[in-house]
C-alpha cells in the first residue's frame, strides 16, 4: 500500500496559509468537486509538478475569484481595498503561497523518510487565469474548505492518477501494494533469469558510489525564512531587524547543495559556531536525496 501523505498535505497547506496571511487557518472539510458551483467565477490555476522516486506528477491548484482576492489583500497586510477581480498581482501572489505550499509539504514529507516516496520535490510550472468553466473537464478534483479567521474560502486541487493512492484519505484511490503503484508509472523490464541481478547491482552501485565519495558539497544551515514584499525590502536601510518566521526554540535546517537533510542546533565549539544534528535521514535517504538515485 502506498504511503499516505492526506494529513501532511492538509497540515502543510493550513499551517502555510496561515504564517503567510497572519490569520488562523484550518481545513474544514475536503468534498469531491461540483464544478458547476464556481461556473460563474474566474480562478487562479497554478500547476505544480512534484517529483518522487524517479516519477513526475501534477497537481493542479484552482483558487477561486473570493479566495484569491483575499488571499492577496492579507499578504499586503490588509493595505487598500479588496478587490473585487482577477489581477496580475492577485495571480502573483497566489502563485506565491502556493509554491510555499508545495515547498514546506516536500520539506515535511522528506524528514519522514518514506521508502516508498524517496525524496520528493515540486516545482510552480505555470500560473494563469482561467474561467470556472473549465472545472468541468477535471475528473480528479476536490474541494477545500478553509477557515481563515473567521471566514470560510474555498481551494480546489485537482490531482492526476499517478498520485491519487499516496492521497487516498482525501481521493479514495488506494493501491493494493507498492509494486502496482510502480507498474502503473515505471515501464517494466525483462531481465534474464540467468543473470545474478542482485550481486552484479549492488557491486556496480557500491564502485559507483565510491567515485563520488570526493566530491565537495556546499554546507549551509537555515537560521529562518519570512515572504516579504519588494517595497519593504527596498526601504531597508542599516541597522534595520527583520523578525524570522522561526522560533528561537525550534530546529534549524540542515541543507547540503540546498537540499533539506536533517535538523539541529547550534552550539560553540572552541569560539566558533557549530551545528548539533538531532535528526536526520539514514544513508539511504540521504543518498537519495542528494544524488536522485
Amino acid at each position: 500500500m502506498a504511503s499516505d501523505l492526506s494529513n501532511i498535505f492538509k497540515d502543510e497547506l493550513s499551517n502555510t496559509l496561515e504564517q503567510l496571511l497572519s490569520k488562523n487557518s484550518q481545513i474544514d472539510a475536503v468534498t469531491k468537486l461540483v464544478s458547476e458551483n464556481f461556473d460563474s467565477t474566474q480562478l487562479v490555476e497554478c500547476s505544480a509538478r512534484f517529483d518522487l522516486k524517479g516519477v513526475s506528477s501534477e497537481v493542479n491548484f484552482y483558487i477561486p475569484t473570493l479566495s484569491a482576492t483575499k488571499f492577496e489583500y492579507l499578504m499586503l497586510g490588509g493595505m487598500g481595498d479588496l478587490k473585487e477581480h482577477i489581477d496580475d498581482e492577485i495571480t502573483d501572489a497566489v502563485n506565491e503561497i502556493i509554491s510555499n505550499i508545495c515547498g514546506s509539504f516536500c520539506t515535511s514529507v522528506n524528514a519522514q523518510g518514506l521508502p516508498d516516496i524517496g525524496a520528493i520535490k515540486s516545482e510552480i510550472k505555470s500560473s494563469s487565469i482561467v474561467e470556472g468553466s473549465s472545472l468541468s473537464s477535471k475528473k480528479n478534483a476536490y474541494e477545500f474548505i478553509i477557515s481563515l479567521g473567521n471566514e470560510k474560502l474555498p481551494i480546489i486541487i485537482s490531482f492526476d492518477e499517478l498520485i491519487l493512492p499516496f492521497f487516498s484519505s482525501i481521493t479514495g484511490v488506494i493501491a493494493s501494494d507498492e509494486t502496482e503503484v510502480k507498474d502503473k508509472i515505471i515501464p517494466s523490464v525483462s531481465i534474464p533469469t540467468n543473470v545474478n541481478t542482485t550481486s552484479s547491482s549492488s557491486v556496480h552501485t557500491s564502485k559507483n558510489l565510491e567515485l563520488l565519495y570526493n566530491v565537495k558539497l556546499k554546507l549551509s544551515v537555515r537560521l529562518g525564512t519570512k515572504v516579504v514584499l519588494l517595497k519593504d525590502i527596498l526601504r531597508w536601510d542599516v541597522g534595520e531587524i527583520i523578525e524570522l518566521e522561526q522560533m528561537v526554540n525550534e530546529p534549524l535546517e540542515i541543507l547540503v547543495n540546498g537540499v533539506r537533510i536533517g535538523e539541529g542546533e547550534a552550539v560553540i565549539v572552541e569560539g566558533k559556531f557549530g551545528l548539533k544534528i538531532k535528526k536526520i535521514g539514514n544513508e539511504d535517504l540521504r543518498l537519495n536525496q542528494l544524488v536522485g538515485l
